[in-house]
């Protein structure tokens, strides 16, 4: 057992140099390559979050820009079509107006046909009545006459 010891004491001396190179190198290794490697990836990343974090922040300005355009569109097309109304509706109301205007007159001018219609209805008829008197006048006269004769 004594012998076994030994030869492990021997063993592990002779693993010793080994051992410490490999720990010499795994700090060498993290100081000299994965520090730097390990500051550049979180650089790397930093910047590529930033840049994606400008582009969301961009991406959400222009939408909400276009959000307030598309409300401004609506909005001034309600304000259009509010005016193309109240335009139509002006028209429409100076259109029944003339026509009214237009009514009254050729009521007028009906009005004053149809006075103009009894005014002549009445000289005919006293012309009618005047030229049946004298007719009635001369039928008698004419009977008279023929009995006369």
């Amino acid at each position: 057992m004594e012998a076994t010891l030994r030869q492990l004491g021997g063993l592990l001396l002779s693993a010793l140099p080994t051992f410490l190179l490999v720990v010499f190198l795994h700090y060498y290794l993290k100081f000299m390559f994965f520090k730097p490697l390990e500051k550049t990836l979180a650089e790397r990343y930093a910047a590529t979050e930033g840049a994606r974090k400008l582009a969301a922040e961009s991406l959400h300005r222009a939408e909400r820009k276009t959000a307030e355009y598309e409300e401004a569109m609506r909005a001034e097309r309600a304000k259009i079509y509010l005016e193309a109304e109240q335009h139509h509706k002006r028209l429409q109301e100076e259109e029944d107006a003339a026509l009214l205007a237009e009514r009254k007159t050729a009521e007028a001018h009906v009005r004053e046909a149809q006075a103009q219609l009894a005014r002549e209805l009445e000289a005919a008829k006293a012309s009618l009545a005047a030229t049946a008197d004298a007719l009635a006048g001369e039928i008698a006269d004419s009977i008279l006459r023929g009995r006369a004769a």
